[in-house]
C-alpha cells in the first residue's frame, strides 16, 4: 500500500514555542503535549531542588 502513513519516516518529536501547528496531525499534537508536559515536570523538579539548596544555604549563613 503506497502512500500509507506508515511509509513516511517519523520525525523526531520536538517543539519550538510559537511555531505553526496547522500541518500537525492529532497524533503529532498529542506527542508535542506529552513532550511539553515532561519538560514542565523536569523544570519543576529542578526548581524544587534549587529552592531546597537555597533554603539550606540560607539557614547555614543566617546571622
Amino acid at each position: 500500500m503506497h502512500g500509507d502513513d506508515t511509509d513516511r519516516p517519523k520525525r523526531p518529536v520536538s517543539h519550538t514555542i510559537g511555531e505553526s501547528l496547522d500541518t500537525l496531525s492529532l497524533d503529532e499534537i498529542a506527542a508535542r503535549i506529552a513532550l511539553l508536559r515532561a519538560e514542565i515536570e523536569r523544570l519543576e523538579t529542578a526548581k524544587s531542588g534549587k529552592k531546597i539548596a537555597l533554603d539550606r544555604a540560607s539557614s547555614i549563613f543566617k546571622l
